[in-house]
Order: C-alpha cells, then sequence, then structure tokens
C-alpha cells in the first residue's frame, strides 16, 4: 500500500472510530480522484439492499470523479470458523463466544490493487471502544458477494 493510500485509510479508520465512540456505526467510503469526496451511511447493515444501493451511489461519485483510489469501511462483528470468517452486523447485544467487533475494511489504489484488512476492538465495562492497529491481510483473500466493498469494486471493474 502506499503512502496517500494509507493516508486515506487512517483518514477513514479515524472517521469510524469517532463515530463507533459516538455509538454510530455508518458505513463510511473516501474517493480519491479529481477531488476527494468522504460519503456514509447508516443504513448499510440495516440490510443486503441497502448496502448494495450505498454501494452503488458511491462507485457513480468515484466515476464522476475519476476515482484513483479509495477506501471503504465498516463496523462488524466477526466469527471465525475453520477457513471462514462469518460477519453480522454491530448491535448493542453483548457479543457471543468467540464473536470480535472489528472494522473490516478494502482499500483500492490504480497503482497497487486492492487490499483488505480490519481493526479489532473491545470495549470497556462502560462501553468505550478500545481500537487495536489496523491489520492488513498477508494472505489471499477471496471475498464473498456480501463483503463490504466489493459491489462498489465490481461496479467499478465489472471483469474484476
Amino acid at each position: 500500500m502506499n503512502d496517500e493510500t494509507a493516508a486515506l485509510l487512517f483518514d477513514v479508520l479515524e472517521r469510524l472510530q469517532q463515530n463507533i465512540a459516538a455509538r454510530g456505526c455508518p458505513a463510511i467510503v473516501a474517493l480519491e480522484g479529481e477531488q476527494k469526496l468522504v460519503l456514509s451511511d447508516y443504513d448499510y447493515l440495516r440490510d443486503p439492499r441497502s448496502a448494495l444501493s450505498f454501494e452503488t451511489r458511491a462507485a457513480a461519485r468515484a466515476q464522476e470523479i475519476q476515482a484513483t483510489r479509495w477506501v471503504f469501511a465498516v463496523p462488524l462483528v466477526w466469527v471465525a470458523a475453520a477457513d471462514t470468517v462469518y460477519s453480522r452486523a454491530v448491535s448493542n447485544h453483548p457479543l457471543r463466544e468467540g464473536e470480535q467487533e472489528t472494522i473490516t475494511w478494502m482499500s483500492f489504489d490504480e497503482g497497487d490493487g486492492v487490499d483488505y484488512g480490519r481493526v479489532p476492538y473491545a470495549r470497556r465495562p462502560s462501553g468505550e471502544p478500545v481500537f487495536d492497529d489496523p491489520e492488513m491481510f498477508a494472505v489471499g483473500v477471496r471475498a464473498a458477494p456480501a463483503m463490504p466493498g466489493r459491489t462498489l469494486l465490481h461496479r467499478l471493474f465489472p471483469a474484476g
């Protein structure tokens, strides 16, 4: 990941961490091209149709500004099982055995391609989130259709 994309990633993560601390859980995408746009959507985690709609709108905006890089991030709850990670929307309910709150992110840069990662976090008894450092996956990732950012990627690069 180059320095410009890393700076964009940290910008998006900081915005999302502030929202999570304020008990919000939007999806956030930052697009850079002829200009920089930051879009957010609080309905993203409500249902698949809302997620599809937001990523489709983000793809249209990315095309308008001729985006050369972008970062998409959303808070999710992960459950790791064998060679698969399942996720669900965050909620106010306590975590179940084996669940981990995390910010899931995908980045794209026309020179570097696609990267995936996460920022795990835990909550103090007061509910205040404590965030770990961002992690980038060093192993091959095959994004499922519901992976945050996947629709955006496929709208911009249909053969990808």
